[in-house]
């Protein structure tokens, strides 16, 4: 039989901790640990398991990546919460609270600068510096179960919302302006990505509430409709993306609480992997990329303060070898 060094020219390395930045194929042992490691890539995306939340709770605003998250604001148990929460990829932390307790409201932005806008009550309008937040300039049409995107937070794009709104907002660090509607009305959508590419998509229609798979691309100016989710669902995960050519809708409501999961490559939805810590929830936070992603709290029926953490197919995971 030949021997690893005649197969791949070199010995296993032997390495006092895993190194920062393997390359596929490659093989270590790990002599701290006493393992022997090796680096693949996935073929599918998966989930895994992160540490909870200190507080449960649904209908957040969230910002951020997947290894600097915030989340702020929220619904549990009979009242709207003004906590904040930041993630460093392993731990929650507690930090200065919202100047309005609300729930359903839309964010954008960063760990360190963060927007906060809408919501029940509203309309409110803050924004995070890193430690504190400030009121600023009002949404023009307040509403909440709102969608939210922006990676900044002085360009963001808040559209749709409670009862089943068309009316978009760009903000622009001081003030927002009305720009072109939605060509469908709703609320409790999503969105992903800088405001000025990104897709919106799901929710639902007033009355009793019905679920939508409507799919928009907003291009900085107008909104197109796109193919359709393949699950209709309302209140998914918000919101993990890049931008108009890349989205994560993870889990909601169809009304039943789902764990479905759809990734969209600019094209098309595809259902990926499911939710794995739960039978499904919805109103979740969400962060990060379809690369790496992760989604955050939520309830499916009771309060959740669960974390997930999503790496997408393709990406570069260590494995841990067993004689198993």
């Amino acid at each position: 039989m030949a021997t690893y060094k005649e197969i791949k020219g070199t010995q296993i390395e032997v390495l006092a901790s895993d190194p920062s930045n393997p390359v596929e194929g490659q093989v270590w042992y790990n002599s701290t640990s006493n393992e022997l490691k090796g680096q693949a890539t996935t073929t599918v995306g998966a989930w895994a398991t992160g540490n909870n939340m200190n507080t449960g709770r649904a209908g957040f605003g969230s910002a951020g990546n997947s290894g600097a998250a915030l989340g702020f604001g929220g619904y549990a148990p009979s009242s709207f919460r003004s906590l904040t929460e930041s993630y460093n990829g392993t731990n929650w932390t507690e930090l200065a609270d919202l100047n309005s307790a609300r729930g359903f409201l839309g964010g954008a932005g960063t760990q360190t600068a963060a927007l906060a806008f809408g919501g029940n009550p509203g309309p409110a309008n803050e924004s995070w510096n890193g430690s504190s937040w400030t009121e600023v300039a009002d949404l023009n049409t307040g509403r909440y179960e709102l969608g939210g995107a922006g990676v900044t937070n002085t360009a963001a794009l808040a559209f749709g919302g409670n009862p089943s709104r068309t009316v978009t907002e760009s903000w622009n660090g001081s003030a927002w302006t009305e720009v072109s509607d939605l060509n469908s009305g709703r609320q409790s959508l999503v969105g992903n990505g800088p405001n000025t590419n990104l897709v919106a998509f799901g929710g639902a229609t007033p009355g009793p509430g019905t679920q939508v798979t409507l799919t928009e691309s907003w291009n900085g100016s107008n909104w197109t409709e796109v193919n359709d989710l393949n699950t209709a669902r309302r209140d998914a995960a918000n919101c993990i993306g890049t931008d108009s050519t890349s989205a994560l809708c993870a889990g909601g409501a169809t009304p039943a609480y789902i764990a479905n999961v759809e990734e969209w490559d600019g094209t098309s939805w595809t259902e990926t992997t499911d939710l794995s810590r739960s039978s499904g929830r919805a109103n979740q936070g969400g962060a990060g990329t379809t690369s790496s992603g992760l989604v955050f709290g939520g309830v499916g029926p009771s309060y959740s303060n669960l974390t997930e953490e999503w790496t997408g197919a393709g990406s570069g995971v260590t494995r841990t070898f067993t004689d198993s």
